[in-house]
């Protein structure tokens, strides 16, 4: 039997795709209500996360943050299996999940971290992607029933807060990105132009392609020959930013690449590739 404890948005996905494969799910979630219409769909609703997990052999977690993983485990604890795997699907600070994984291993309690790049359609069809860390022995117990959940599974290794690292890195990215096309649409409508023409510039220029060529450079640190001399970029940036101003408009990402850039600059990496500015500068 499978316990799935957080039935938000991709809790309510996850479970749903597990009912439609034909297993037994118990579900708790802190508001009830919103375990109330998987129940009607043919789940069965614990009042407690203890009740939830009696009996299972898997108990999955999608709860919002550190602090509400670590009250409902310690809930469930009297009551889990022998043998039962936790693994935990929440985004969560890399070094509390360090030491949580700890503290449960002390106790002999079996638990993955094994957050997730999906939304909630991707939980209901078994798409996206999975990221996993822990022990390697528990993970290939658990492979095959992971393997159902995602188009994905990648085991990153047994450092139990890789995982939570690298759903970090993942969301920051996309932080970045939104933050970015903020600044785009914002630039747009001060130059009088529709947001919705501005971002077709996409169409043309894909900057994901950036990621495999000059992402690797950064990396690694081999910030020449330059492809577009950090000088260069700068001068972009100036532009960006004058043009705002006479436009009367403030943008708030590029700014801070500006600052960024200076610095690079300033500590002699302005011939080097875009790519500099991941230098080691303080």
């Amino acid at each position: 039997m499978t316990a799935f404890l957080g039935t938000g948005l991709m809790g309510t996905g996850f479970v749903r795709a597990m009912l439609a494969r034909g297993q037994s799910v118990t579900v708790w979630n802190r508001t009830s209500s919103r375990a109330a219409d998987l129940g009607r769909e043919g789940a069965h609703v614990a009042a407690s996360p203890a009740e939830a997990v009696r009996g299972a052999t898997r108990v999955h977690l999608s709860l919002l943050d550190d602090a509400a993983v670590d009250d409902v485990v310690q809930q469930l604890l009297p009551a889990l299996e022998p043998g039962a795997v936790i693994l935990d699907h929440s985004t969560t600070a890399v070094q509390a999940t360090a030491a949580r994984a700890q503290r449960l291993g002390s106790l002999g309690v079996k638990f993955l971290h094994a957050p997730v790049f999906m939304g909630p359609a991707n939980a209901r069809e078994a798409t996206g992607s999975m990221i996993v860390a822990g022990s390697r022995s528990i993970f290939n117990v658990v492979r095959s029933d992971l393997e159902q959940m995602t188009g994905k599974v990648r085991f990153l290794g047994e450092r139990p807060d890789l995982a939570a690292a690298y759903k970090l890195f993942g969301n920051m990215f996309l932080m970045f990105v939104a933050s970015g096309i903020a600044d785009v649409i914002t630039f747009a409508r001060g130059l009088g132009i529709e947001p919705e023409d501005a971002v077709t510039v996409f169409e043309d220029f894909n900057p994901a392609s950036q990621i495999s060529g000059r992402g690797q450079r950064m990396a690694s640190g081999e910030f020449s020959p330059a492809s577009f001399e950090l000088t260069a970029a700068r001068k972009d940036v100036r532009l960006m930013l004058d043009s705002a101003a006479i436009a009367d408009t403030t943008l708030h990402v590029v700014p801070a690449i500006a600052r960024r850039f200076d610095e690079i600059i300033a500590a002699g990496y302005g011939s080097d590739d875009l790519a500099a500015v991941a230098a080691d500068v303080p």
